[in-house]
């Protein structure tokens, strides 16, 4: 059946309008950016072969302009529009975090940290410096590659922080696996940070793992 033959509650623009965006599955907001499926087949069936075909919605949203606009389905105009689109989603998280802003909801340096960190290809360990009063003062990547304590340096990390002026740290790091579950070397390694941090006066407020899912807080887990 066709999405035009469904009742008005189960179609996608339908129900974006009534409950949100977030109320919506990866495929029907696929769906809704397609507009149009294959011939013979409705945009929901599209979308659904289509993440289907790529594993999952990320790594269809990893893909460069030029990969996605071989994807049956989208072609150089769509695959140029929805590279856009994720373009302007990336810069609408990160204006969250400019210079100056305070950061009143810890959840907001979590979303922050996905943002950057979620499609990198490898790991990449970043650091956000705040103020006395939690305004960013600066987003700085770091480290790149197995994060561990041969390669995450708190040394580096205490200058980077004097440069800044910074009176608090946050890190994150990413698992381009998927997993973000923290790692026993995780765990270590911010504890090492932290005392490095506190030797200059400077707070470690939260490490966060970021993976497929939620980000995953260090310092929810009571591990800081």
């Amino acid at each position: 059946m066709h999405i035009r033959h469904w009742p008005n509650s189960e179609r996608p623009r339908e129900k974006l309008l009534v409950h949100g965006a977030r109320a919506l599955s990866d495929a029907e907001l696929l769906a809704i950016f397609l507009g149009s499926g294959l011939p013979g087949q409705d945009a929901i069936r599209t979308a659904r072969e289509m993440l289907h075909a790529h594993g999952s919605l990320r790594q269809l949203m990893d893909r460069g302009a030029r990969e996605l606009m071989r994807v049956p389905g989208l072609g150089p105009a769509r695959a140029c529009r929805l590279v856009a689109a994720l373009e302007l989603g990336q810069r609408h998280l990160a204006s969250d975090l400019a210079r100056g802003t305070t950061l009143t909801d810890p959840d907001s340096a979590g979303r922050y940290f996905v943002q950057r960190l979620r499609p990198q290809p490898h790991e990449v360990f970043a650091a956000l410096f705040l103020d006395t009063r939690h305004r960013a003062l600066a987003f700085e990547e770091l480290f790149r590659g197995t994060i561990d304590s041969a390669e995450v340096y708190p040394r580096e990390l205490v200058r980077r922080a004097l440069a800044h002026n910074a009176a608090a740290v946050i890190v994150g790091h990413n698992h381009p696996s998927g997993s973000a579950e923290p790692s026993t070397a995780d765990r270590a390694v911010t504890l090492r940070l932290r005392d490095a941090l506190s030797l200059v006066q400077v707070r470690l407020l939260d490490h966060f793992v970021i993976g497929d899912g939620l980000p995953v807080s260090l310092a929810a887990r009571g591990w800081m």
